[in-house]
Parts: C-alpha cells; structure tokens; sequence
C-alpha cells in the first residue's frame, strides 16, 4: 500500500499548494522557453521543494505538455511524467542526496555525467540535489565551472532547508543560481487537502481530529498526510480527536482548562498537583507551555472581539468559560511573563522546576479593577472629576498587584539634656544609626570608635584601632560628628579624639606591616599627592579603594 504522501504527491504546478509563486514563475519559464540552468529551492521541510522540481522536470521532458490546456503544464500520465512522479529509474532525471554524495569526488562525477546529452532530442537532463547545504565547500567549487557554463539542456535544481549554510561555504554559486523560497502551508490549507484526502479515500474523521493533525504537521503537508497514515493504522472507524491525541500523545485539553482555571481562581495550591500530573502521564513540558501560550493568546483574541482559528470544539468552550475572568490586560501581562521567562524555560536544567516558578507567577499576579468598579462597590457616588467624564470615556484602572504604601510617621525628635558618661554611651549605638543614615562612611568608622570621656562640652572619641585612614575620616567628619551628638544636648558640642590634638594623628604602635596597612600608607599618600581627590572624596562622601 503506498503511503498517503506519495500516493497524493502534485504532479502538475497548479496542484502545490500554497506555493503558487513558485508554480507561476516555473510555469512560464517553461512555457516562455526560459528556463534558467540552475535553481535553489529554500524552505522547510515538507512544503514541496523536491516535489516541485520533480514537477519541473516532468514539465521539461512531457511528452503532451499543454494537452491540459495551461501552457507549461506537464500532462502528469505520460511514461516519462509517470515515471519521474515515481522516482523510477531515468536515464534524464537523477535524484541525488547530498547527505550521503557530499564530497568533492562526488561533484565531480556528478559534473562529468552532465556532459553527456540527452536520451533524446528535445528532452533535458534534469539534477535534482536534495539536502543541498550539506555539500562542503571543495565540491561547490567542483560544481562552480559547470554552472557557470552549463551545457545546453542541463537544469540543475538544489533543494535545502538550510540555505545560509550554503552562504556560507560557497557564496559564489548563489549568484549562478535563480532562488525560489518555499512558505510554510498554513492550518487552513493543510486541513481542506486532508479533507480531500479522506473523502478520495472513502474514510470518515471528526473536524476536531483533522484540525488536531494539520496543527501537529506544524506547516509540513507532508508531515500531514504522514501522521494521517499514522492515525488511520492505529485502529478502525471514524477518526477521532481522542485516537489523534493518544497516536501523537499531546496533552489533554482539560489540563488547559485546569491551568486557566488556577489562573483565574489565584490557586497557587492547583500548580504543583498540575505539574505532577503533567510529570506522570511522561508529557514534554515545552509543549505543555507552549500550548498553554496559545491558550491564552485565545483568550486575548476573544477577549478583544476575534474569532481564534484552528481550535477544537473542546477548546472553544474553555475559551468562552474563562474569557469573562480573564480580562485582555491580565492576559497581556501573563503572556509577558511568558516572554520574559521563555529563554530560562528552554534553557533550564530543571524543566520541572520552570515551569512551576511560570504557573505560581501567573496565579499570584495582581489584577486590574475598573475604578468605577471599586467606587460603586463603595457605595460611594462618583466625584467630580467622575462627573465631567463622559459614557464613552474609558474609565481610570487600578491594579491590585500590591498595597498602597502609607507614609513614613513622623520621627520622634531626640530628648535633650546633660550629657553624662553613662547617658553618651547609652546613647552611642542610636547616633551610629543616626550616622549611617547621613552617610555611611561615617556610621562605619563609628563603629569602630568608642566613648572615651566627656569633659564640659567636648567629647573624647577613642578610635579602636590604628588605621590612620580611620583616624582621618572621623577628622574630616568632626563637624557632622558634633552636630549629631548635640542634637541630644543643651549646648553646642565640640568632638575630640583621644591622644591626638587637633589636625594631628595619634602615634601608631608598632605593628607588624600586614597587606592592609601597606595599602591604606598607598592611598594615604595618593590622597595627599592630589588635593582635588580628598575634595571629591569629601564632598560626594566616597571611599577610595584603589
């Protein structure tokens, strides 16, 4: 029995479906005698590439051509059509798969065959080079002389999925060559020829079923009538939705509905049992959220008054269910998240764990209320900034994805009074915070001085190390130090630093020179070399590090 893909295989130009710019220009070339000695066929896979240059070559050696009545039409029943349409032997038509024939010998016997004439007179010896991308670059240069002198009545024709492969290794021959680009076979097209298929076969299979293949063909015609086969060997009947879905194993569609359903309810409790179905039936979890996009994009549609293409009765309802709970902005900022997350979902090392971080995103998501909404809600009548809006005005949104934030109370001024040993060292860890909220330099270095004494109105602050850097920042600090403290006393405050008079570093002790001392010497001197550094330093409040 032969295959539905071959059986129902073009073999005049105006059977490609889709591809009619392709059809036209190769029928008038072969009508107008103009046909060019090379051609590349670009596109994806199973849209008619090898199809359509089978059909070329019928045309170019029919033996009725225009007994159709379209001139450049093969008649498609003559010996030599019928034998190309079957990929019989022929002494002027040769197949060649460059997967298998991709050296530079093998262009070369290829290039000495083409020397040779036709078996006939007015026939054309026709090669046809699938998987063309696949030839390396020694065996293009081996083809570059022929195609650039072609003996007459050669027509060589490359087909490839992967022509900027052949960019790459042998630009030079994509000038020689007349370039037709395939498009992908959309739904519609696909499913009224699987339509047509089953009615020339006699068989009988539900609309959801033939939509469900030609979604799954994925823009391949070929695929299509391929997974057809596939379907109608599984079993006898009708074809149905439910034998598609158990052939090609694709994800139930109440499992979308239980995903819109948790969407729209905020159930983050429903996502983890959702995927632990999902991990247990073995389904590909890039299919389930690329499916679950296409849900939602349906939902937008319907929500914004279209009409989703290509969908199941099944489907239809769910959309109709949730479009009500699922306003168009919720749906875009979802779909967002779903862009923003779809590099991290096919790239990540934990498939499983992706995709639930998606769902819990989506179910946690804040939703837009309509402000009208929340005032007549309130029992409240609108205000007059509600008034002057007129009934067509679209009225203001909110969205609830997080609480208003109230303002700061005020702060508790500080108690003032005599300042005594006890009471500053008490209060010391407080005007550390307070430091570190002006800056937090000088927080850091207080952190590391202590409450020396306190004599009159001068306080002693003893530094709990030697870095000389330390020593000179509190120095430079002095003034914003003193401000600080008298905030909790009656008079003016002046800072002293214990064992060093003003201006003056305390005598370091001697120490052992560490990696760090002998940095703070390094910038100590920098800082003392460049008197616009410490002016920069001190009056945008920095930390020099190196």
């Amino acid at each position: 029995m032969i295959a539905l893909a071959r059986k129902y295989r073009p073999k005049r130009f105006s059977d490609l479906i889709v591809q009619t710019h392709v059809a036209a220009g190769l029928r008038g070339a072969v009508a107008a005698g103009r046909v060019a000695h090379g051609y590349l066929f670009a596109g994806p896979r199973g849209v008619g590439k090898t199809t359509a240059a089978r059909v070329l070559a019928m045309a170019l050696n029919c033996e009725r051509r225009d007994a159709s009545g379209v001139a450049g039409e093969p008649c498609g029943a003559c010996d030599s059509c019928a034998r190309i349409w079957t990929g019989a032997a022929n002494l002027d038509v040769v197949e060649l798969d460059a997967a298998s024939n991709r050296g530079v010998d093998d262009a070369r016997d290829l290039r000495e065959r083409a020397m040779y004439a036709a078996s006939a007179e007015g026939r054309h010896k026709v090669y046809i080079v699938d998987e063309a991308h696949m030839l390396t670059r020694e065996a293009w240069n081996a083809l570059l002389k022929i195609l650039e002198e072609p003996p007459p009545g050669v027509v060589f024709v490359f087909a490839t999925t992967e022509p900027q492969k052949i960019a790459q290794s042998a630009a030079p021959i994509l000038s020689r060559l007349q370039r037709f680009d395939f498009r992908r076979i959309g739904p519609h097209a696909i499913t009224d020829r699987l339509k047509q298929v089953l009615a020339a076969e006699g068989l009988a299979a539900d609309d959801d079923a033939v939509q469900l293949i030609a979604k799954s063909a994925d823009g391949g015609m070929r695929d299509g009538l391929s997974i057809l086969d596939q379907v109608l060997s599984f079993g006898e009947g009708p074809v149905t939705a439910q034998r598609v879905r158990d052939v090609l194993g694709l994800i139930p569609e109440d499992m979308y509905g239980e995903l819109l359903r948790l969407v729209a309810d905020r159930d983050t409790h429903a996502v983890f049992p959702l995927v632990e179905r999902l991990v247990d039936a073995g389904a590909d979890l890039g299919e389930f959220v690329a499916g679950a996009g296409e849900a939602l994009r349906a939902v937008l549609l319907v929500g914004l008054g279209g009409k989703p293409e290509g969908l199941t009765e099944g489907m239809v309802a769910l959309i109709d269910r949730y479009r009500s709970l699922l306003p168009a902005p919720d749906v875009v900022r979802l779909l967002v998240v779903l862009s923003e997350m779809e590099t991290q979902l096919r790239t990540s090392g934990s498939p499983r764990l992706a995709v639930e971080l998606l769902l819990l995103r989506w179910a946690m998501m804040g939703r837009t209320v309509e402000l009208q909404a929340v005032i007549e809600a309130l029992g409240k009548k609108p205000g007059k900034g509600e008034e002057g809006r007129g009934k067509g005005d679209p009225a203001p949104v909110l969205r609830d994805a997080a609480p208003v934030p109230l303002p700061p109370s005020p702060a508790i001024p500080p108690e003032k009074g005599p300042l005594t040993l006890d009471r500053l060292r008490a209060l010391w860890p407080r005007i550390i915070d307070d430091a570190r909220a002006k800056s937090p330099m000088l927080g850091a270095l207080l952190q590391a001085a202590e409450i020396a004494a306190i004599e009159g109105n001068t306080l002693a602050i003893r530094l709990l190390d030697t870095n000389p850097v330390h020593v000179e920042g509190i120095e430079r600090q002095r003034d914003a130090l003193a401000l600080l403290v008298g905030r909790y006393a009656a008079d003016p405050i002046r800072i002293r630093l214990e064992g060093a008079a003003r201006g003056e570093r305390p005598a370091a002790r001697a120490a052992r020179m560490t990696e760090e001392g002998v940095r703070a010497d390094r910038l100590t001197a920098l800082r003392a070399r460049d008197p616009s550094l410490n002016t920069a330093i001190e009056a945008l409040d920095l930390e020099l590090l190196e």
